[in-house]
């Protein structure tokens, strides 16, 4: 199975390191990112997890909850978790699922015939509190994810989704945003008190409408 933008995440039971919980009330009315590591006790994913819980504060701001999986069991989860805590200094408090079965896998394409036929791929999807799929990026095995960059593109989906408004190449929370070709020029006083810029007539921007 192939997930798309605008997909509804499936929903799914699992066991995790915080005991058995449902994907859609773990969620609740907020924002969530699932994200698959090929398996414990390995250098780059140990990295991943120890970096996703030093930036817990900053997903929690954005009412986000993170959840990791793999196809590991429950066990080394748990034991692997010490490792992390120790070598990352940090304290990973979300929820590792322990999907031995695949079923969440292959629910979410997490794994690709052609890179392994039994690991999971660095899968990542970030859900709307709609439970529609906003992003999906996917990395081989070999590289560890930029989760600062998964935190930016966040402030974006969650600024875009608000107000008529796109965010431009490389840009960061607080600076100037562009303002969508569904809003007339002449309606853009009224729609963006801030003010505005046309550089050319498809491309006009404003200050960050939420700051």
């Amino acid at each position: 199975m192939s997930l798309r933008l605008g997909d509804t995440a499936p929903n799914f039971k699992a066991k995790t390191t915080i005991g058995e919980i449902d994907f859609y009330e773990y969620l609740g009315d907020g924002w969530g990112v699932l994200f698959s590591h090929p398996a414990d006790f390995t250098p780059v994913c140990t990295t991943e997890l120890g970096k996703t819980a030093l930036l817990n504060g900053e997903f929690a701001k954005r009412n986000v909850k993170v959840l990791a999986l793999s196809v590991d069991p429950l066990d080394k989860h748990k034991s692997w978790i010490n490792d992390i805590n120790e070598t990352q200094n940090c304290d990973v408090s979300f929820p590792i699922i322990a999907d031995e079965d695949k079923t969440v896998a292959n629910l979410y394409g997490m794994i690709h015939p052609n890179a392994s036929e039994t690991f999971t791929v660095r899968s990542l999807f970030v859900i709307g509190p709609d439970k529609k799929v906003k992003l999906t990026i996917t990395y081989p095995a070999s590289t560890g994810r930029n989760f600062v960059e998964v935190l930016r593109v966040i402030d974006s989906l969650q600024l875009t989704a608000n107000y008529s408004v796109a965010t431009p190449a490389d840009w960061k929370d607080g600076e100037d945003v562009i303002v969508t070709g569904a809003v007339k020029t002449e309606d853009i006083p009224a729609k963006f008190p801030k003010g505005h810029k046309i550089i050319k007539p498809y491309l006009r921007t404003t200050p960050q409408p939420n700051k």
